[in-house]
């Protein structure tokens, strides 16, 4: 596998696309690691000795950063590391959609961990205004899942 600028690029837009924090992939003698800085918003690749140097410098990997919006309402957030779950089951309703009303203690989702369900509860009263995250995507600590105005 070569790591070249191209692919770098692909998998930091994977990384800003799915919110995820850090890629790390491995092929034989070669290794890349590629890490959203979370204060910054910078996405950044981390390569061994070794690797294709044109990649080591890709330029274009930082130009993908997310853009950072102001959102209106709380955040809900995920209180550990999991795969996010809008629903009970594959075939019931989801716990909440966008444009719903919440009250303080509704469960909205569901945050798998180590075949464990933890039901997320909202911690305040007021309408969904975004859920951020696809059912069953892999979700890390404080990712927002959604947010409540």
């Amino acid at each position: 596998m070569k790591f070249d600028t191209e692919y770098i690029e692909k998998l930091a837009d994977i990384i800003a696309d799915k919110g995820l924090t850090e890629i790390s992939l491995e092929d034989g003698n070669q290794a890349i690691t590629i890490r959203k800085e979370l204060y910054t918003g910078t996405v950044s690749a981390v390569l061994p000795q070794g690797a294709v140097q044109s990649a080591a410098t890709a330029p274009s990997a930082q130009s993908t950063a997310p853009k950072t919006e102001v959102k209106k309402g709380q955040p809900v957030t995920s209180p550990m590391v999991g795969t996010f779950y809008k629903s009970p089951s594959p075939d019931a309703k989801p716990f909440v959609e966008v444009g719903q009303i919440v009250s303080k203690g509704d469960v909205v989702c569901i945050v798998e961990a180590m075949k464990l369900m933890n039901e997320i509860e909202s911690e305040v009263s007021g309408k969904v205004l975004e859920i951020c995250v696809e059912d069953g995507q892999p979700v890390e600590f404080g990712q927002v899942l959604m947010y409540i105005e």
